[in-house]
């Protein structure tokens, strides 16, 4: 793997226009990355589901480079009916359109010009392995006091024509002082084996507003790994749903810092498994100032021969007084061969403050089936009905009505 990464690098870099700073700085993290590797169960976070080997029995070789200067046609047809929305389209790893239409302008920043340096983990070798390979920095500023009228659904399109690739994407987010977005990243592939690397940073500013909504629904062979990096001022919010049921693997990491007074963070998720399917979350949320607040619900639908990992942890700075922590994980196996894994942290070091956790998995409750056929539904309409509460549940914590009714639909949820 060494060679071949080295040799997809040199093709990159023969058909970009990096200057010689960003060169060095993608030839940095490329040497991380080889060092350190895909992450394996020797890694305590990754201990559950060791990316490694699973990269190794799904795709074997994986190829590094993609000639991102071939267009890909746009299918109409995938686009989510019933709701206006601005649109940000990813076909192959490749940014095909960018459209704000349904918003002022003036009020929108969108460059891709921008310095590369960030501040993260190096220890995370997935983080350098992006920006190694990534061939577009995106930066979206949202001005002050302003609010997008309508969504910004980000597509992450897939089709034939990739296949053993290696798909890396970043964007970079910036909320100014009391402006709002409403974030939808929508998943849908026809490609087979590949897999893609994605890196969010958020940065909200005092009392702005983050909803981020990732749905994965349809059925495909790809593997997928997600991290959002989450900086928070005084009095902002974020609120970040998961629906993960459509890839082979996918990992969802969210980090939260919670660096200004009154700011608070919302995590909540949906794991509907099949087959061999292997999904985690794990979330950290790291409340470092006086005041911050954190909510986490995850529940998990698993059937046969399908796992499900949650990792939650909640650090509490010893500057952080009064700070309020919730977080609580339930999963429903439907079968013997089904797994749930969970990993609550709390890790306090400040003394007055509120905080819990709780994870609790089993199977449908037999009494419960039992009493909704003596109201004259058969087995598998007590089952479904039973499951649906469940999620439902979940669901209903999203703020949005409207994009709470559409993902409901999306879901195959009732009321």
């Amino acid at each position: 793997m060494k060679e071949q990464l080295k040799i997809d690098f040199e093709k990159i870099l023969e058909l970009s226009d990096f200057s010689e700073k960003d060169i060095g700085y993608k030839k940095d993290h490329l040497n991380k990355f080889i060092d350190n590797g895909f992450p394996s169960k020797k890694q305590e976070n990754w201990k559950f589901l060791d990316l490694n080997q699973i990269i190794k029995k799904n795709i074997s070789e994986l190829s590094f480079y993609n000639d991102y200067s071939k267009t890909n046609k746009i299918d109409t047809s995938i686009f989510i009916d019933g709701l206006e929305h601005n649109k940000i389209i990813f076909i192959n790893g490749r940014i095909e359109k960018i459209d704000f239409n349904y918003e002022d302008k003036n009020q929108i920043e969108i460059n891709d010009d921008i310095e590369i340096k960030d501040h993260f983990d190096y220890n995370n070798s997935l983080i350098s392995l992006n920006n190694a390979f990534v061939n577009k920095y995106y930066k979206i500023l949202v001005k002050k006091d302003y609010s997008l009228k309508k969504p910004l659904i980000i597509y992450h399109l897939t089709n034939e024509k990739v296949k053993s690739k290696n798909i890396n994407l970043r964007l970079n987010f910036v909320l100014e002082k009391n402006s709002s977005l409403k974030l939808i990243d929508f998943f849908n592939d026809t490609s087979d084996k590949n897999f893609m690397n994605i890196f969010y940073n958020f940065n909200l500013k005092k009392d702005s507003i983050l909803k981020n909504y990732k749905i994965d629904k349809s059925l495909n062979k790809n593997l997928k790994y997600s991290f959002n990096n989450i900086d928070q001022e005084e009095n902002s919010i974020s609120e970040t749903f998961i629906f993960s049921a459509g890839s082979n693997y996918f990992k969802n990491e969210i980090n939260c810092n919670l660096k200004g007074e009154y700011s608070s963070a919302f995590i909540n998720g949906i794991f509907s498994l099949q087959g061999s399917q292997q999904h985690e979350i794990r979330s950290t949320v790291n409340h470092l100032v006086e005041n911050t607040k954190s909510y986490q619900l995850i529940k998990s639908v698993l059937g046969k021969n399908s796992k499900a990992v949650y990792q939650g942890r909640i650090f509490v700075d010893p500057k952080a007084q009064k700070t309020d922590g919730y977080q609580l994980s339930k999963a429903i196996l439907l079968d013997e061969t089904s797994e749930f894994n969970a990993k609550p942290e709390l890790e306090i070091y400040a003394d007055d403050v509120k905080c819990s956790h709780g994870s609790a998995s089993g199977s449908l409750n037999e009494n419960s089936i039992f009493y909704l056929m003596s109201r004259g539904l058969n087995y598998k309409q007590s089952k479904e009905l039973l499951i649906n509460g469940f999620m439902l549940d979940v669901v209903e914590k999203i703020t949005n009505t409207e994009i709470r009714n559409l993902i409901k639909n999306i879901i195959g949820l009732k009321e």
